[in-house]
């Protein structure tokens, strides 16, 4: 039999039962109470972070992709230079090691007007190869349309915050006006309605078959303002937006038109160094959630080991050693951080469902893009999260524990 773990057992499930001439069970409890606030206050911090962090981007991919490739020419509004892209060039970029997708895409800017109101958004031309994946997810009404390759349709996909503005539903109709060397106008009918709730860009985007910006703009056929490429990972952005570089630095289109290769973070820096600076609040909670709960489980221990003081001179009068005396100490702290990280991940894990699936904290989405706080939790998180707390915790009780070399046999044989 293990000694150690013995008379730890004996002394931590003897403290369970309760003696109310000690102060140690309710230094116990308050000690297992501040590891479980902290574990669950990490688990929140992390999920809350990281699940705030993936929808957003997730949120600024679907409207513009991993990748946007355009013209080197092109200035930072949505009245573009042209390229003229062809099969070739796309099959090229999709045969690239971590493209998953490759799709072309046009912008006009204008404005939508109806018998009492108007905006200025913009219109964003899609081709039949486009991936609907993201506007399907937040479709609220109506459906998505379908793009004829000999054929121009004038079905519009507009968001929940423009048709409420313009007081627009589905099958409605409304002229856009395009502002060229004449003011052009185009009638389109909607049959779609999505809600991402990204106000800033739900207010801006109208998507429409892309013939009719080449027809506004007087493209050719294989005239775009750029192609968007998705990738397998996000992690490997940074490397493939760089080998999509390195094969297009010297290639031109068919009129000489140079490239420019620009992944998400680069054409929404701002955005994107926010979101990085999120990982800093974490890494602060985290730390001081470690510190909070380890300084509470020091005080635990340090008032068991004065309570245990008269053992402990007799255990070493009998012989035996601080070392094996200070693993007896650790095993318990080792008992009550177990029972507090079990509690922590009781209440992190109940909260962090509670607020998946009823939703409620809510958000200003013109504020924070979003109408509620997100939850992502993963299961390598969460275990790094119970064996980093766990680690660091044990760590930080090994200092306590040298009290027990201090205590003289003759002297606390008498303590009480």
């Amino acid at each position: 039999m293990n000694f150690e773990l013995f008379i730890a057992r004996r002394i931590h499930f003897s403290k369970e039962r309760g003696d109310s001439r000690r102060v140690t069970p309710p230094a116990v409890r308050i000690a297992v109470a501040g590891i479980a606030l902290g574990v669950a206050m990490m688990i929140l911090s992390v999920a809350i972070v990281v699940g705030f962090k993936q929808e957003v981007r997730n949120k600024m991919v679907g409207f513009g992709s991993h990748i946007r490739v355009s013209n080197f020419d092109s200035n930072s509004s949505y009245e573009t230079a042209p390229i003229f892209v062809g099969d070739s060039l796309k099959s090229l970029l999709s045969t690239l090691s971590g493209i998953r997708h490759v799709e072309t895409f046009a912008t006009k800017p204008g404005i939508l007007k109806t018998e009492t109101d108007f905006q200025g958004v913009v219109l964003k031309g899609v081709d039949v190869e486009y991936d609907w994946t993201f506007f399907r997810k937040h479709l609220k009404e109506g459906e998505l349309f379908s793009i004829d390759t000999g054929k121009v349709t004038n079905d519009v996909l507009i968001s929940q915050q423009l048709a409420d503005m313009l007081r627009l539903r589905c099958g409605d109709s409304f002229h856009a006006y395009f502002v060229q060397d004449e003011v052009r106008a185009r009638k389109f009918r909607i049959c779609g309605i999505y809600d991402t709730g990204f106000t800033d860009y739900d207010k801006l985007f109208v998507l429409t078959d892309i013939k009719h910006i080449r027809r506004l703009n007087g493209w050719e056929a294989d005239a775009v303002s750029g192609l968007e490429l998705q990738v397998d990972d996000y992690d490997d952005l940074d490397e493939v937006a760089a080998a999509v570089d390195d094969r297009l630095l010297n290639r031109r289109d068919r009129k000489g038109n140079i490239f420019y290769v620009r992944s998400i973070k680069e054409l929404n820096p701002m955005i994107f160094s926010w979101l990085d600076v999120l990982d800093l609040n974490v890494a602060v909670i985290l730390v001081l959630m470690m510190a909070v709960s380890g300084f509470t489980m020091i005080s635990g221990l340090l008032i068991i080991i004065l309570e245990r003081t008269n053992m402990i001179g007799i255990l070493k009068a009998l012989g035996q050693q601080d070392r094996s005396l200070r693993r007896v100490f650790l095993y318990i702290s080792a008992f009550l951080i177990g029972k507090g990280m079990l509690w922590g991940n009781i209440i992190g894990l109940a909260l962090c469902w509670i607020q998946s699936f009823f939703r409620p904290l809510s958000l200003d989405p013109s504020v924070y893009y979003l109408d509620a706080v997100p939850i992502h939790l993963t299961p390598g998180s969460w275990l790094l999260i119970n064996l980093g707390a766990s680690v660091v915790s044990l760590l930080m009780m090994l200092a306590p524990s040298y009290l027990i070399t201090k205590i003289s046999p003759a002297k606390t044989i008498r303590f009480e």
